[in-house]
């Protein structure tokens, strides 16, 4: 196919992705690009949560070392379709719904209106997140609890869901990023340390432990967990989703501004992608240091001593991994730091819902592009109800690994879409000039192979074990 072959990218008419006249160029050099550089941190928060300190930790107990492979996939075989899909995102203009529009075969869902199929998916796995959230606030929770077990428990969850009302109706994007760096930096550091005490005990991590996380063992019996392990372990669909929100908060589309056939915007468009993938490799880099160690506690510690975290008393077995590393005195430290993990991913969940939900409005015929005001009202309005939602979940389903590892199955079905509009919007709209090289098409395509392999697995698992 040939360029003028394509629907080229062109002004999305979209003033909150790419208002008039905002286009910027690129800063030159690493030491420049970092002030640019945040979206990570964000997402980040959201990715080193529930998918490490609850299903990472509890796959290591459940099945030791012989797993390091898959969380390894996990962690790494996603972040290209994260970087890919957000190089449309940024070069186009389109919000992350729309883009998913623009592919074919339509589905009518009132009289005038009709949204391509995967609109349709992504907006009911979005109300399946709210089992996460649920998960993620209760998981919270039960970390307080170990350092105030007096507390009462509904008090605590509505104190939590009270407080995230309270931070993201106060605070935009910035408030945002600079709570959540302080957080990510917060529980990255503790997990690992807490790591390397642990190669001077009798937990220690011993070379034919490692090799034997490479022997590509799988463990039916542990299936389900498995599989939500890789559906919310590293950068999972929700996240690939909302990563895009932030970079377009973080002002990248606007910067490149509307597509231009010129040297010009070609130009400033690769620039502004260098820092797109310097932003993702950052993501690439915490979320690997932080689910390794975690892994590796749960293999070490927890599986040796035969400990399996389950229903209210999850978060107490899990800090098993600090006490029988460190010490009794530990406990606090634990709590502390699973507390930063499972509430920053509350608030980062909550936000990126909340930026979210507009666009279905939009496409579904609802509301007017042109009319911002209304997005940011949306917007406010959800990041009251949500941590409602995810109030009710946590009150009245007190098993958090549960409720996360439904979302976390959703998602890994939604996985291969994802990557499948990428590819489909890259070879029909993007202009030759901005188009990824061939390796990493290529690269993308087994990504989507893949993603179709575990999907399957999902639904084969569902229907014909838990059915």
């Amino acid at each position: 196919m040939t360029v003028k072959d394509r629907d080229l990218i062109s002004d999305s008419g979209d003033r909150y992705t790419q208002p008039v006249e905002a286009h910027k160029e690129p800063p030159k050099g690493l030491i420049k690009a970092v002030k640019y550089l945040g979206p990570s941190v964000i997402v980040t928060s959201t990715i080193v949560g529930s998918g490490e300190v609850i299903l990472t930790a509890s796959l290591g107990a459940a099945v030791g070392y012989g797993m390091l492979w898959w969380v390894l996939i996990s962690c790494w075989s996603k972040s290209i379709v994260q970087a890919e899909l957000t190089r449309y995102i940024i070069l186009s203009g389109d919000t992350y719904v729309r883009a998913l529009n623009r592919v074919p075969g339509k589905v009518r869902i009132r009289k005038n209106s009709k949204v391509s199929w995967p609109v349709v998916l992504q907006f009911l796995s979005f109300f399946t997140s709210i089992s996460g959230l649920g998960g993620l606030i209760g998981g919270a929770s039960l970390a307080v609890l170990l350092i105030f077990p007096h507390m009462n428990p509904t008090l605590v969850i509505a104190l939590l869901a009270g407080v995230t009302m309270l931070l993201l109706g106060t605070g935009g994007y910035r408030r945002l990023e600079a709570t959540m760096l302080a957080m990510v930096a917060s529980f990255t550091i503790l997990t690992i340390l807490c790591f390397f005490f642990m190669q001077g005990t009798q937990y220690a991590t011993t070379l034919d432990q490692l090799v034997s996380g490479f022997k590509f063992e799988f463990y039916p019996e542990f299936a389900f967990l498995a599989l939500a392990a890789y559906g919310y372990t590293g950068v999972n669909s929700g996240e690939i989703a909302s990563y895009t929100y932030w970079c377009i908060e973080k002002g990248y589309p606007a910067r490149i501004g509307p597509y231009k056939s010129s040297e010009s915007w070609a130009m400033r468009a690769k620039g502004w992608l260098g820092v797109l993938r310097t932003d993702v490799w950052v993501t690439l880099c915490i979320l690997t240091l932080a689910t390794i160690p975690f892994y590796f506690l749960g293999a070490g510690v927890l599986h040796a001593t035969g400990q399996a975290p389950t229903g209210q008393e999850t978060i107490r077995a899990l800090s098993g991994m600090y006490t029988e590393t460190l010490g009794s005195w530990s406990l606090w430290v634990f709590a502390i730091g699973a507390f930063f993990i499972l509430y920053s991913s509350t608030v980062s969940a909550v936000a990126a819902q909340s930026r979210i939900l507009p666009d279905y409005f939009i496409e579904f015929g609802f509301l007017s592009r042109d009319r911002v005001d209304k997005r940011k009202k949306i917007t406010k309005i959800w990041i009251f109800l949500a941590p409602v939602g995810g109030f009710l979940f946590a009150e009245f389903i007190q098993r958090p690994v549960l409720l996360v590892s439904i979302t976390a199955c959703v998602f890994a079905l939604m996985l291969p879409i994802q990557s499948w509009v990428t590819l489909h919007l890259q070879s029909k709209r993007l202009p030759k000039e901005v188009y990824p090289k061939p390796t990493t098409n290529y690269f993308l395509k087994f990504t989507l192979l893949l993603q179709c392999v575990m999907a399957c697995l999902v639904l084969y698992y569902v229907v014909f074990k838990l059915g």
